[in-house]
């Protein structure tokens, strides 16, 4: 738990959510990683060499501990699903006892700890398949970055429960890393950013300066020698790859093409950039680093104002799953990894202990309402590894450049990063609600909760009540007497606001996207927010090539598409316009009560001769009524067609 806040969420939408976690997500993963349920695995895109037969995770780990024998099978980083998923489970068990989980993670830490060899690594592929290679081909191996996910479900589980084995288990292994990395070691870094900020989080616990230090080096190495990993390839013995397709990124893939302070844009692997970002973030904050801050500014600004989607998805090319150049945002290639939005809400989250900005709040918000909801589907047992904007089931299956694009969500991937990433954020999201700066506590995400916040070391207990996102109407009741401050968030959305403290109106002025009122509180106080959820229709940046001509729904953070089981096929005919009436229904039955729209709009009626090209005329057109859905609820009523922009009539 965040050593300032301690928040149990009480939210009917989140605790759904969580609940389906835990009842049916973690206990249906924990039989996927031991092969156990009879699924098809997915290739997240059209590619022989990713295995997809089964996960053989936690059997992995059996063969490493030398429990059974055998080869390892899977991705190189495939101890890293076991791993986000016993995160996932921690948090689970910071909100509720579930005895039954408690006791599939005790088996995993046991397990897992055997798996760890003397000197403190643990890797099974190294230990089964190459233990000549350990730490010898990085830009591939994912060595420290499956480390990162064990040392940071380590942390979270020994503060969930008290087990001291895992932190014993992750502290021997941040010794083994700590005495083969640094000044006097090896001068370098992994391919996939991660144990930067994983090793920060075990200094938190530990108050173990040297992990600050490792996590320091990681950072401010990385793009010294944008060769490194060239040159460590051709020193490898052994040439054989261990993940196909890699060799021919450029440094900046990996973000080595120069050092992080003088990095200006967004490039290469949307996840590891996100991860960076989280790392530095974390930093910057720990060890007031001031020049680490800024890079991590500048970054924000060219991901958050030039590469993002309105989704909040990151990354624009299933080649590489990365960015490409500003304002190239296609909408029916896009890669929007569900990890890439997961990893943007880490970083948003540590910039704003730095810096108070509702901006940082409101992209957090964004990412979570709309990509990270939409990577599971409302049933818990499938799950999107890319986020498109635009789909159409026929050029998903026939054009080999849009295989990534699932028109439904699969069971389990080859790959499968994203559903156990996802079960740890949503899991753990008491811990963004709040952050608190000095004397005041601020509020960043609407979420019915209760519990406390430290505020210069006096216990200050807060309850807030909303149905947000469905109605704008948020309380926050004060629970404990004191002096100091509470800033409410204003969204950048919202083209209005009442604010009141005990019914009387409040005349401050929002600063960086906060009000922060300062006062000396009593008991039962109690502030009263109302933001404006009218659905707007939203315009791109007409840098935004694939968006000219084009209009988006959005109501609060909700974005809104257009699935054809509602319109009809062919949806890109459909022709809106942005001052038509959008009314307000509850789906109930399909989506648990998440709010609709519906309108009349037109459609475009195709010529009989149908000639691929024929000279300028007006278009016909015909009324149509229109239905509009979450963009997270898309896909879940089988295979069809989705559109979030919309043409202009």
């Amino acid at each position: 738990m965040d050593m300032n806040c301690n928040i149990g969420i009480t939210d009917k939408f989140f605790v759904n959510y969580m609940e389906l976690i835990r009842t049916k997500m973690l206990p249906y993963q924990w039989r996927v990683l031991n092969d156990e349920e009879d699924i098809v695995i997915a290739k997240e895109r059209d590619a022989d060499y990713i295995p997809a037969e089964k996960s053989h995770c936690v059997e992995n780990f059996r063969i490493a501990a030398g429990r059974t024998k055998g080869h390892h099978y899977g991705m190189v980083f495939q101890d890293s699903d076991l791993y986000k998923w016993l995160e996932a489970v921690a948090y689970t068990l910071e909100r509720v006892d579930d005895k039954y989980l408690r006791s599939l993670a005790e088996e995993a830490v046991d397990l897992i700890a055997e798996a760890q060899e003397k000197d403190g690594y643990l890797n099974t592929y190294f230990t089964i398949e190459a233990p000549e290679r350990k730490f010898k081909r990085l830009y591939q191996s994912h060595e420290l970055y499956c480390a990162g996910h064990f040392i940071e479900a380590a942390v979270a589980y020994y503060q969930a429960v008290g087990n001291q084995k895992v932190l014993d288990t992750a502290v021997k292994l941040a010794d083994c890393i700590d005495r083969h990395f640094g000044p006097n070691g090896i001068k370098g870094y992994d391919g996939h950013e991660e144990i930067e900020l994983a090793l920060l989080r075990l200094y938190e616990v530990t108050k173990e300066k040297r992990y600050l230090t490792l996590a320091k080096f990681f950072l401010y190495e990385r793009g010294k020698n944008p060769e490194f990993f060239q040159q460590q390839r051709d020193t490898d013995p052994d040439k054989s790859v261990l993940i196909e397709g890699m060799d021919g990124f450029r440094p900046s893939y990996y973000q080595n093409h120069k050092p992080i302070l003088q990095q200006e844009t967004a490039e290469g692997h949307a996840v590891r950039v996100a991860y960076m970002c989280d790392g530095m973030a974390r930093l910057a904050y720990l060890d007031n680093d001031k020049d680490m801050l800024e890079a991590c500014q500048r970054l924000w600004q060219n991901i958050t104002h030039k590469r993002m989607y309105i989704t909040g998805a990151i990354g624009s090319t299933v080649i590489g799953e990365a960015f490409t150049a500003d304002y190239d945002l296609p909408n029916d290639t896009v890669y929007g990894e569900t990890c890439a939005s997961v990893g943007l809400m880490f970083f948003a989250h540590n910039l704003m202990k730095s810096q108070e900005k509702g901006e940082y709040a409101d992209v957090m918000e964004k990412a979570l309402y709309n990509t990270v909801l939409s990577g599971m589907a409302l049933d818990g047992k499938h799950f999107f590894y890319v986020n498109p904007l635009e789909v159409v089931p026929e050029y998903s299956h026939k054009d080999p450049g849009k295989s990534h694009i699932k028109t439904t969500r699969p069971s389990w991937f080859g790959c499968a990063c994203c559903p156990p990433n996802l079960a740890r954020l949503l899991s753990s999201l008491n811990r963004y609600v709040y952050t608190v700066k000095n004397d005041t506590v601020y509020a960043n995400l609407y979420v019915s909760s209760w519990g406390s916040v430290d505020i210069a070391g006096q216990e200050i207990f807060l309850k807030q009540t909303t149905e947000y996102p469905k109605t704008g109407n948020i309380e926050l009741e004060v629970l404990t007497d004191g002096e100091f401050g509470i800033a409410m968030r204003i969204p950048g959305w919202a083209s209005g606001y009442k604010l009141q403290v005990n019914g009387e109106d409040c005349a401050i002025q929002p600063e960086d996207g906060y009000v922060v009122i300062h006062r000396s509180w009593h008991k039962n106080d109690l502030i009263s927010l109302v933001l404006p959820m009218e659905a707007k229709f939203y315009q791109a940046l007409p840098r935004v090539r694939e968006d000219i001509g084009r209009v988006a729904v959005q109501r609060g953070p909700v974005v809104y598409c257009a699935e054809s089981v509602d319109n009809g096929a062919e949806l890109e005919l459909l022709r809106v316009s942005p001052d038509m009436e959008l009314q307000e229904f509850s789906a109930d039955k399909e989506f648990g009560g998440a709010v609709i729209l519906k309108g009349k709009t037109e459609k475009v009626q195709l010529p009989s001769d149908e000639k691929l090209y024929a000279p300028y005329e007006n278009v016909s057109l015909q009324s149509q009524d229109l239905k509009l859905v979450p963009y997270y609820c898309w896909g879940n009523r089988g295979e069809n067609e989705m559109l979030v922009w919309l043409y202009k009539k």
